[in-house]
This record gives structure tokens, C-alpha cells and sequence, in this order.
């Protein structure tokens, strides 16, 4: 069994993943509104029968600004650890939160969703794999240090959304104030380009097929250039930009084929 993916959108303006099979689907995050989140999966032929439930990160409004709309107009169940809700200010329909409990698969139909804790200044941050039919995607963005939990889930996939949020020059030279460069830099804010490549390069999958670089400042990161220096490391793995201005494409993910 394939799996599908797309970024919606990526970005501090709205965050918003699709992963899904032929039969379902689920949203990892949901941080553009309800018209727009309809408006680019139309665009990409993906349809929201097949979507089956929201999973919220954390509680910033750039992963949580649609899925209030989003979840009452589809009755969408939507997964959040308590704190994150209680955080949020959402008002989602009571009969359709669902807890997040870490490291516990959660089953949507023939997928398997998984939460992780992380590092990153929310109260608390979660990211995901969505595993199908013998594939696994992560979703691993805000995050503000490459810890055990983001290594190892990270190993396992065969497709990867990778925050790759600062480029280390352009954060140092850019007009933002010290303290919130030093807020981006730290263990709980973002992830550099050059700390993303060293994740990738020393932990990724022998069947590592897309890499989707992720929450790209608009300030403090240049597209080409991050795209320029993962292509040097790519091997086999497809290596793409998920913008903060569109949709992407839509990925197939196939099993890898194991030789006897």
C-alpha cells in the first residue's frame, strides 16, 4: 500500500500536512482556514471524504487556526494532548476531542498515527508518524533540538516532512532583535538548516524517498539555498521545498521492496 502526501501549507503564516492512503486520510495540523484548507486539496485532487481526523502539534495559532471550522463542518475528530488544549482556545465540540498519549498509536481505519514529544517553546509540543501499508511518514517540524525521541522516529521513515527553518548566517545578519534570535536559536525554538542536514545525513532510512523541508523563515532562509545544499547529501531521496505561499505536490510513498 502507497501513502500520499502533501504540505498544504508551511510556514509561521499556517501549517497544515496531508497523509492518507487510498481510503483514508489525516491532517497533521491545521493552521490555514477552513476555505483555504478546501481550496488547495481541490487543486490537488484530494478529497476530504478520505480525511478522517485533525492531529494538533501544539497550541500556536499557526498550527491550530483552522481546525476549529475545519472539525465542526466535517465532524472531525481531533487529537491534542489536554495541556495543548486547554492552551489553544479552541472550542471544538466536546464529542470530538480525542486524547494524545505519547508513543500510542492511535488507529484511524488501515493507518497508524503516532504522537512523540519533542523540544520546542510550547506547553506541550508534539510530532507525528503516520505508518500505512508497510511506509512511514514523519511530520517533524518546530522543533529546537534534534533529541532521542526526534532520532529514532526519524530512522524509521521512509518519508519525511523536516523543519529546516533558519539559515545561521541570515539569522545572524537579519534585523531581528537578540532576543529573538537567541529565542530561535535555543533547544526549545527551531531548527537550523545545518542542524536538519545533520539529522538527515547521519540518521536517515536506507529507503529514505522524500524529504520535504519544512517551516522555512521568510526572514532568515533563502528556498534555494537550503534546497542547493540538502541536493549535495540527496542520494536517493527526492529532496523539495513545502512553501509558505502554496501547496505542494502531491508524493507517493511506496513501500520499500526487501530482496531475498
Amino acid at each position: 500500500m502507497s501513502l500520499y502526501i502533501a504540505s498544504l501549507n508551511s510556514g509561521s503564516n499556517g501549517n497544515c500536512y496531508y497523509v492518507g492512503s487510498q481510503a483514508e486520510a489525516v491532517l497533521i495540523d491545521a493552521g490555514i482556514s477552513c476555505r483555504e484548507t478546501e481550496n488547495r486539496m481541490v487543486k490537488l485532487g484530494l478529497s476530504f471524504e478520505n480525511v478522517r481526523a485533525i492531529f494538533i502539534s501544539h497550541e500556536h495559532t499557526d498550527h491550530t487556526g483552522g481546525a476549529e471550522v475545519l472539525s465542526r463542518r466535517y465532524q472531525l475528530p481531533v487529537y491534542l494532548s489536554a495541556s495543548t488544549y486547554e492552551h489553544s482556545k479552541l472550542n471544538i465540540e466536546p464529542e470530538l476531542v480525542r486524547p494524545l498519549i505519547p508513543d500510542e498509536p492511535v488507529p484511524i481505519g488501515d493507518l497508524r498515527i503516532k504522537a512523540f514529544q519533542k523540544r520546542h517553546d510550547a506547553i506541550d509540543p508534539h510530532s507525528f508518524t503516520v505508518t500505512g501499508g508497510g511506509v512511514t511518514v514523519g511530520v517533524l517540524t518546530d522543533i529546537g533540538s534534534v533529541c532521542k525521541n526526534v532520532v529514532r522516529n526519524f530512522k524509521e521513515c521512509n518519508a519525511v516532512f523536516l523543519e529546516a527553518n533558519y539559515d545561521e548566517t541570515m539569522l545572524e545578519e537579519g534585523r531581528y532583535p537578540v532576543f529573538l534570535k537567541n529565542r530561535i536559536k535555543s533547544d526549545h525554538g527551531h531548527l537550523s538548516n545545518l542542524q536538519a542536514l545533520e539529522l538527515f545525513t547521519r540518521h536517515r532510512h536506507s529507503h529514505l524517498s522524500h524529504l520535504l523541508l519544512s517551516h522555512l523563515s521568510k526572514d532568515n532562509n533563502d528556498p534555494r539555498r537550503v534546497l542547493d545544499l540538502f541536493k549535495k547529501y540527496a542520494g536517493n531521496t527526492k529532496i523539495a521545498i513545502a512553501s509558505r505561499y502554496e501547496e505542494s505536490p502531491v508524493y507517493t510513498v511506496t513501500p520499500a521492496l526487501t530482496l531475498f
